[in-house]
């Protein structure tokens, strides 16, 4: 049965209760400081590919990441049903609605602006978006075709419950596409430059820690997934990490020249972007990867 908004009463079961992140109020914050990012909207790093995305035009760069992870959902040409797990403000649902016309997707935050401006900019698409845990979501087990986490489960420290609960409401052989930085190494063994600019990123991001690639992938094995694929996106993802200090110029200047003040949370994520900047430097420790798993 095709999935609508109608009968989404169908397909859930109430919670009681929902953790709270500290992200929250962050996101509620600086949510919309990310359209200086991204036109779309789209709250993640962006994807380069020589003589097919264009290095000096950034939305070029994270839409093509969309497109990546589309491809590694394998969608099939009968219906399906998607879930973002942690989806800001549906960037990457729009783009996936507007290629595949039997597509229903559902998307979790814990940010009340990005559920009202998301759902805002979903009108009149098969998609919607719920204030929900993804850790602990209302969805039923086996109900999703295919799951995507982009740059999202790092808030919870890409911890096993974001991965069992992927687990529970994919249905069997669905896809799960988990798209994010990570250590290479062990965090007690950074150097004492990447600990200081990591330490920086994750309390200025609302992260809790990032997990160590080699780690998350035995712990989804562990989980249950199988043909667990990594894609190293490193260099892929680094031409997009170099606009950072641009954007961050570029939006100071805006809010300088409108005089606007800027707010804490919009002055946390522009720290935040430098640091992200100054890790992705430490390449030997740090790395962007995209891991693709199946149920």
């Amino acid at each position: 049965m095709e999935t609508t908004l109608l009968n989404l009463s169908e397909i859930t079961t109430p919670k009681t209760t929902q953790n709270r992140m500290e992200m929250v109020s962050f996101y509620n914050g600086a949510t919309a400081d990310y359209k200086f990012w991204s036109t779309d909207y789209n709250m993640h790093f962006g994807y380069f590919i020589p003589f097919k995305t264009n290095p000096f035009k950034r939305d070029s760069m994270l839409n093509e990441m969309n497109n990546q992870v589309l491809k590694k959902l394998a969608l099939s040409t009968t219906s399906n049903t998607l879930v973002d797990l942690g989806c800001g403000m549906g960037g990457t649902m729009r783009y996936a609605l507007n290629r595949h016309e039997k597509l229903s997707a559902f998307g979790v935050t814990l940010s009340n602006f990005q559920v009202k401006k998301g759902n805002h900019l979903l009108k009149k698409m098969k998609g919607v978006i719920l204030k929900q845990n993804y850790n602990q979501t209302s969805f039923n087990a086996n109900f999703f075709d295919v799951a995507t986490a982009i740059e999202s489960f790092c808030h919870s420290g890409h911890s096993n419950q974001s991965f069992k609960e992927a687990y529970r409401i994919l249905k069997p052989n669905g896809k799960l596409v988990i798209t994010d930085a990570f250590l290479k190494i062990n965090e007690e063994e950074l150097c004492h430059g990447g600990n200081y600019a990591y330490q920086k990123l994750c309390n200025h991001w609302s992260l809790e820690r990032l997990g160590t690639i080699t780690t998350v992938v035995q712990d989804l094995k562990d989980q249950g997934f199988s043909k667990v694929e990594v894609e190293d996106a490193s260099f892929r993802v680094a031409p997009s990490v170099l606009h950072v200090p641009f954007a961050i110029l570029g939006f100071a200047l805006k809010s300088l020249f409108q005089n606007k003040h800027l707010k804490k949370e919009s002055f946390h994520n522009l720290k935040g972007s430098f640091y992200a900047l100054l890790t992705g430097l430490h390449m030997r420790s740090f790395g962007y990867y995209i891991i693709t798993c199946t149920k």
